[in-house]
């Protein structure tokens, strides 16, 4: 049995001279039914060149039905169930989806570093489901990463968290922003995130802005100088 995940799609782009070696590596997941493209204007408003040249890599998530959105196909890092009529009862999370896509963001943590650069010079960006994953495949990774950024996303698989994570990214550096008026991953769910992920030692950097389910340039700005920080 041939226990290799499946190569994901993906875009990717470099800044910096042509000839210079590369000085880090921003992987970047979408949110649900986007894809590798829905990022790039995002990266595009980043101004990293204190850093050195910069290799931004967008994989698409693979294409699978979800439940939400009754059995449709789209492009997702794990399938989604509707809310339990309980609200008092644990949410029910796709743990094999999570898990199998975890093992391919993981993949790709791993070529970068076999393209020479560091672990310590990565950073691994995600929003909303991609912001899940980029906290699963992150606090789970062998590698100690230069940090993550999370973005209107959640912690999934909260209980597994502390037994789960790598030792090797204790008290890894976290970005963390959230719309306050975002209906789709409420705030609470990310404040939640944040206060557990303080919890374990990590030191959270969190920011709320006034708005929905998105991005905004006040964030982008505020990001770019925590990725200056963590880079530098």
């Amino acid at each position: 049995m041939n226990d290799t995940p499946l190569e994901l799609e993906r875009l990717e782009g470099r800044s910096g001279a042509p000839d210079a070696p590369t000085a880090a590596s921003l992987i970047v997941l979408h949110g649900l039914g986007a894809d590798g493209n829905d990022f790039v204007p995002v990266a595009q408003m980043l101004d990293l060149s204190a850093v050195g040249p910069v290799r931004f890599v967008f994989p698409s998530a693979p294409v699978r039905p979800v439940t939400l959105n009754g059995g449709y196909a789209m492009r997702a890092w794990y399938d989604i169930y509707p809310p339990l009529a309980d609200p008092g009862q644990p949410r029910r999370e796709d743990e094999a989806g999570l898990r199998a896509s975890q093992a391919q963001v993981q993949a790709l943590i791993d070529r970068e570093i076999g393209m020479g650069v560091p672990a310590s010079r990565i950073v691994l960006m995600g929003f909303s489901q991609g912001c899940a994953m980029t906290l699963l495949t992150g606090l789970r990774a062998p590698q100690r990463l230069a940090g993550l950024v999370a973005l209107s996303g959640y912690l999934p698989l909260p209980d597994r968290t502390a037994a789960e994570r790598s030792g090797a990214n204790a008290g890894l550096p976290i970005f963390m922003a959230h719309g306050d008026a975002d209906d789709i991953v409420v705030p609470a769910r990310g404040e939640a995130s944040r206060d557990a992920l303080l919890a374990l030692g990590h030191p959270v950097q969190w920011h709320s802005y006034p708005m929905g389910h998105s991005v905004c340039p006040e964030e982008v700005g505020d990001l770019n100088r925590w990725l200056l920080q963590v880079l530098a």
